[in-house]
C-alpha cells in the first residue's frame, strides 16, 4: 500500500488498540504535532500461573477499631502486674541433719560452748567444721591482748580479726558443702562484739543459738577450767547478768542446766531443724 508524501504514518501492526493501550507513533518531520491526551495508566499484567504447588495468599487481618494499643498488626496484652512465681509444690523443711548449715552457738564463760559444739560437729552425719574463737584469738603469741587484762582497743582491734578470720574460714567451710559451728561470747548489750559483726562476716544464713546455763552450774564449770580462760567469779556473774538480756531476743535459747553434752547435742539438733524451717529474725 502506498501512502502520500507527508502524511503521517499509521501506528505499526501488533500494537494494541484497545482501551488503556497508548498510541506510540513518531509524527514526520515538519509536521506539527497532533494533540494529545496523557495516556491512561497501564493495567497491571495478570499474574503468572507457576506449574507444582502453589501457596495461599497471605491474609490480612482487618485494621483493629481502636490502634492505640498496637504496634503494627500485633495486639499488645493489656497492662497487668507480673505476678510472683507459684511455690513448689514440694514444700517439706530441709533435713537438719544434711544440710549444710552455720551455726553461732553463744554463752557466757562456762556454759560449755566449746564442749557441745565439738561434740555436735563430730556426731553429725555431713562432714561439719568446729571453729572457736578464743582458739583463733590465740593464734597471737607474743604480743596477744588478753581480755582479762582488760578490754581497750588492743584487745578489741584482735577480737575483730579474729571474728573476720572465723567468718572467712565460715564462708569456705559452706562454699564447699562443709557446716561450720562457731562459739564466741556475744553481749546483747554490745554493738562492738554483736552479732551484726558475725552476720556481716559469715553471712545472713547464720543460725544464732544461745545456750545460757544457770548461774551455779556456770561458776562450777568456769572453777575447773585453767589458764587465762578461766575467770573470776565475779567476772562468770557479771556476764552471765549482762546473757540474760537474750531472754526476749526472739533467738532460741537453751538451758542446759540439767544436761549433760550428748544431751545438749541433741537439744541443739532440734533447734536448728527448727531455725532451719522458720529462720529467726535478729
Amino acid at each position: 500500500m502506498q501512502y502520500a508524501v507527508g502524511a503521517p504514518l499509521p501506528p505499526p501492526r501488533g500494537q494494541a488498540s484497545g482501551p488503556g493501550a497508548a498510541m506510540n507513533w513518531t509524527p514526520h518531520p515538519g509536521q506539527p504535532t497532533p494533540p494529545t491526551s496523557s495516556p491512561a495508566p497501564a493495567a497491571p499484567p495478570p499474574p503468572v500461573q507457576q506449574q507444582g504447588w502453589h501457596a495461599p495468599a497471605p491474609q490480612q487481618s482487618p485494621p483493629p477499631a481502636n490502634g492505640g494499643d498496637i504496634t503494627g498488626q500485633i495486639r499488645l496484652p493489656p497492662a497487668a502486674p507480673v505476678p510472683l512465681p507459684s511455690p513448689p509444690a514440694d514444700t517439706a523443711a530441709p533435713d537438719a541433719a544434711h544440710t549444710a548449715v552455720a551455726v553461732l552457738l553463744i554463752g557466757p564463760a562456762g556454759a560449755g560452748k566449746t564442749s557441745v559444739a565439738r561434740h555436735w560437729a563430730d556426731t553429725r552425719r555431713v562432714p561439719t567444721a568446729h571453729i572457736s574463737l578464743d582458739d583463733v584469738r590465740e593464734w597471737v603469741r607474743a604480743g596477744f591482748a588478753d581480755p582479762q587484762a582488760g578490754w581497750n582497743d588492743h584487745s578489741e582491734a584482735q577480737y575483730r580479726l579474729a571474728r573476720r578470720t572465723c567468718g572467712f574460714a565460715a564462708r569456705n567451710f559452706l562454699a564447699n558443702g562443709i557446716s561450720c559451728i562457731l562459739d564466741d561470747a556475744v553481749f546483747p548489750d554490745r554493738p562492738v562484739v554483736g552479732l551484726g559483726g558475725w552476720k556481716r562476716h559469715v553471712g545472713p544464713g547464720l543460725l544464732p543459738i544461745v545456750l545460757l546455763p544457770g548461774l551455779e552450774i556456770v561458776l562450777e564449770r568456769n572453777a575447773r577450767r585453767s589458764g587465762n580462760r578461766r575467770l573470776s567469779d565475779e567476772e562468770v556473774a557479771r556476764i552471765h547478768g549482762r546473757m540474760a538480756g537474750w531472754y526476749g531476743s526472739g533467738l532460741p535459747i537453751i538451758d542446759n542446766s540439767q544436761h549433760d553434752v550428748a544431751t545438749t547435742v541433741r537439744v541443739l539438733d532440734d533447734v536448728v531443724a527448727r531455725s532451719i524451717a522458720s529462720p529467726p529474725t535478729w
